[in-house]
């Protein structure tokens, strides 16, 4: 019986040493969670009218996969976000998300409602400043407005620029570059692309962001 008692005890004190070892052991590289690419827009990249997985994000995901880049792709874009919606919400989701990478596509409503330039800027500049502090590299993706527009549509315009340069951030400088000057590829109500049109806009997000993916 004491026998029989010592190897139980034996047995646990083994089972609990390797479970102790485990925990120490290092995590292999396959295990580790993939690096996170978190886009950060409105109704233009929340996929506004067309199917989720159409939309240029779940696209970018697909792209990844078949390049062997081991990237998680979370677009937290909502319909109808301003900049300084997205001002407001930036911690939270920084804060859930931990990105590598953050795509803010931010700005489309500002200049649609003629909100003013600099509150545009100011509210880019902040969202940057707060990814950078947490890390993560920032594509900053432009938008344009209708000529129509006047002055205001170059300086909407310019800002994105301007922000980029300050903050030292890559650049794209239209996300609707080859979609805009194309009526077929928009929705009935003339402001959103079609399902068709989302190769397009991916692409140019791509040119933007292949220089950054490790």
């Amino acid at each position: 019986m004491l026998h029989f008692l010592n190897c139980r005890c034996s047995l646990i004190r083994r089972f609990f040493l390797l479970a102790a070892l485990q925990l120490l052991a290092p995590t292999a590289p396959g295990a580790q969670a993939a690096p996170t690419i978190l886009i950060f827009g409105d109704s233009l990249s929340a996929g506004y009218g067309i199917r989720p997985e159409a939309a240029w994000p779940a696209l970018l995901a697909r792209r990844l996969q078949e390049k062997g880049l081991d990237y998680s792709v979370v677009n937290a874009s909502i319909s109808g976000e301003t900049s300084s919606g997205g001002r407001a919400r930036i911690d939270a989701a920084l804060a859930r998300y931990s990105p590598r990478i953050l795509i803010l596509a931010l700005g489309a409503n500002d200049g649609l409602r003629g909100l003013p330039v600099a509150q545009l800027r100011d509210n880019l500049t902040a969202i940057v400043a707060s990814a950078q502090r947490k890390k993560a590299t920032v594509l900053l993706v432009g938008q344009r407005l209708p000529p129509n527009y006047g002055v205001y549509a170059s300086e909407f315009h310019d800002s994105f620029g301007a922000v980029a340069k300050v903050r030292k951030t890559a650049l794209v400088d239209f996300l609707l570059a080859g979609v805009a000057t194309q009526p077929q590829l928009f929705q009935a109500d003339n402001l959103h692309p079609t399902a068709e049109a989302q190769a397009l806009l991916l692409d140019n997000v791509w040119r933007g962001l292949a220089p950054l993916l490790e």
